[in-house]
């Protein structure tokens, strides 16, 4: 991933939300809910799961209290880990993650899945494909499984999945799982929603190792080797373990994980000595994570139990090394960001219809009676104007050009 870390030195206000600003906030969003919507809320902070599929319903189709009931439940959310899943198509995510809701359901957790599907060409809806390799937790109260649809974002999860990770969260679930819909080297957003990334990677696919290496492989906090019974799986961990370790076996830089590793004398860095599991060896302190690459044969549950504890260790290490906060920063910080960019493309569909329609101004440009540089720049005039006004400096309090000076 990313690096997280909080910037050392940061000053004591930094981060703080304007007084202006706070003042317009309300105090509690409750209040803001209908009647109807009150009651939803209090029904899945209660634990029911109907309320649950109600208001991921709500969510995904941004029906109206949608925004109001995600406000709500904020407060509520913030504690249950959350692991992603992500890989190309065909490496086996789906059984996989359905062999972790068992074994998580065996120790008694609760496990709440996102299935992030391809979307529909015709309705924008999600195919539902994974929702049928998780076949064995069906009829299981203990588990909740929603596909939802990628709504055709090359990052791999639309705005709607990280606000039902929030529900979900709310609802009490103990573990949540998102799977990605496997669109290959686009696929990062993962990485904004996930406390933890795990990369599935499938036997003999070292050419996909070499072209996904600058984009889905630097993500990954985790990397799992599925199908290991197959006969490429133990050259396919030693290319894994050789990238994350800084070693070049074809020919590329490592992925930003990379840290100064100890020799293992064998040349099979953080590999045990029968070339299965690192997560227990791999050398990560506070400084540092070098993700560990785990093998599994998700169909009969081999390595399910190393891969785990690799989560459980990748869990540790960000609440050791402080690294925990910065990636909720960093979380809030996308959401923010999602947030305001879709609004603000509202707000420029209605921009347009108010001024003729897109079809006119079209026109227009096409016929060359106007450039389109121009015409956005005059259409966005008022919002640049008003966005201006905010950012002016208060009275009495210097802005940079007045500080530079």
């Amino acid at each position: 991933m990313a690096d997280d870390t909080a910037s050392e030195g940061e000053s004591e206000g930094e981060g703080e939300i304007p007084a202006e600003l706070l003042a317009t906030l309300p105090e509690n969003p409750r209040d803001h809910l209908s009647d109807n919507d009150a009651a939803l809320l209090e029904d899945l902070l209660d634990g029911d799961q109907r309320a649950l599929a109600r208001v991921l319903t709500k969510i995904e189709n941004r029906s109206e209290g949608a925004r109001e009931l995600l406000a709500a439940l904020h407060g509520h959310a913030g504690t249950t880990p959350v692991l992603g899943i992500t890989g190309s198509p065909g490496a086996g995510k789906s059984t996989l993650v359905d062999k972790l809701t068992d074994y998580y359901r065996e120790r008694e957790e609760t496990v709440g899945i996102l299935a992030v599907d391809p979307s529909s060409p015709y309705t924008g809806g999600s195919v539902l494909g994974d929702r049928i390799r998780m076949g064995s937790t069906a009829g299981d109260m203990g588990v909740f499984i929603r596909s939802m649809s990628a709504r055709g974002r090359l990052g791999g999860l639309s705005m709607a999945t990280t606000d039902a990770v929030t529900a979900l969260d709310a609802f009490g679930m103990d573990r949540i799982i998102i799977e990605t819909v496997g669109a290959g080297q686009n696929e990062v957003d993962i990485v904004e929603t996930a406390d933890t990334v795990a990369v599935v990677v499938q036997p003999g696919s070292g050419d996909d190792i070499q072209l996904l290496k600058a984009g889905i492989l630097e993500i990954g906090d985790i990397f799992v080797v599925n199908k290991a019974d197959m006969d490429e799986a133990a050259g396919t961990a030693a290319d894994l373990e050789a990238m994350v370790h800084g070693a070049e076996p074809m020919g590329g830089a490592a992925g930003h994980h990379a840290v100064d590793a100890a020799d293992h004398g064998d040349g099979a860095v953080g590999t045990d000595s029968d070339g299965g599991n690192t997560a227990e060896n791999a050398e990560n302190t506070e400084d540092g994570w070098t993700p560990p690459v785990v093998q599994t044969v998700a169909t009969t549950g081999d390595g399910i139990d190393a891969f785990t504890a690799a989560i459980e260790d990748h869990g540790q290490y960000l609440d050791r090394s402080g690294r925990a906060d910065a990636r909720n920063r960093q979380r809030a910080a996308a959401t923010l960001q999602r947030l305001l960019q879709r609004d603000l493309s509202e707000l420029s569909e209605e921009l347009i219809d108010a001024h003729g329609g897109i079809d006119g101004l079209a026109a227009a440009v096409a016929a060359r009676e106007t450039d389109p540089y121009s015409l956005v720049e005059t259409l966005t005039a008022p919002i640049a104007t008003a966005v201006q006004s905010e950012t002016e400096p208060l009275d009495g309090v210097d802005g940079p050009d007045d500080a530079a000076d």
